[in-house]
C-alpha cells in the first residue's frame, strides 16, 4: 500500500469496505481489527496446495461422491465477521447451518472450517491476527498448510481455544476432522 494511502487511512480512522473495494484488483485486501491488508495473489506452491486440496475435498464432501456430501467447499470466499473482511484460501460450511449460498458477493455466516496456506506474505496476518477471529466467530476447524515446510496442521476450536487435533508432513497419509472421512496422500499437495 503506498504511504499515501496509508496516511489517509490512518487519519480516517479504522479501514472500511469501501477500502477493500477501492485495493487494486491485483491484491487482495483483508481487514482485521480495523486495519487494511493487502498482499499479493498466492505463489504457485501456494496456488497448487489450495487448489489440490480444495480438489481432495469437493467431491466427497462438497458433491457427495465418494463421500457423506453435506457441505459447500468454496477457494476464497470473502468473509464478513463482525467488522472484519477475511479471504481464507479455502473455507467449508457444513450444509445444514448454510443451506444455500448468499445471494451478496460476501459470506456473512461463519464457516465451520477454514484454511489459510500460509506464505511469506501472509503468515503473520494469518496466524497472529485472523485466528483469533476465526476463534471469536467460532469456526469449529482451522486448518494450516505450509508449502515450504510441506506440512499440514489442523485445529479444533474448544472453549474458545485453539486445541492442535492433527498434523502431517511430506507424504504422510492425512485423515483429520472434519474430514476425516476420507484419506489423501499430502504429497498431492506440492509441486
Amino acid at each position: 500500500m503506498a504511504a499515501s494511502r496509508r496516511e489517509a487511512l490512518a487519519r480516517r480512522g479504522r479501514a472500511t469496505y469501501q477500502d477493500v473495494l477501492d485495493a487494486p484488483a491485483h491484491l487482495v485486501a483483508e481487514i482485521v481489527d480495523g486495519t487494511l491488508h493487502t498482499h499479493p495473489r498466492p505463489a504457485p506452491a501456494h496456488t497448487i496446495a489450495s487448489s489440490v486440496l480444495g480438489g481432495e475435498l469437493n467431491p466427497p464432501f462438497h458433491r457427495g461422491r465418494g463421500g457423506p456430501g453435506g457441505w459447500w467447499i468454496l477457494n476464497e470466499p470473502e468473509l464478513h465477521l463482525g467488522d472484519d473482511i477475511l479471504v481464507p484460501d479455502l473455507a467449508g460450511w457444513r450444509r445444514e447451518r448454510m443451506p444455500e449460498p448468499p445471494d451478496t458477493a460476501y459470506f456473512s455466516v461463519a464457516p465451520d472450517w477454514t484454511c489459510e496456506v500460509l506464505s511469506a506474505s501472509t503468515r503473520r496476518v494469518d496466524l497472529q491476527e485472523k485466528r483469533p477471529v476465526y476463534a471469536r466467530e467460532g469456526v469449529a476447524h482451522l486448518w494450516l498448510i505450509d508449502p515450504i515446510d510441506r506440512t499440514l496442521e489442523a485445529f479444533e476450536l474448544r472453549d474458545g481455544e485453539w486445541v492442535l487435533i492433527g498434523c502431517a508432513k511430506d507424504d504422510e497419509a492425512v485423515s483429520i476432522r472434519p474430514f476425516d472421512a476420507i484419506t489423501f496422500s499430502l504429497e498431492d499437495l506440492w509441486p
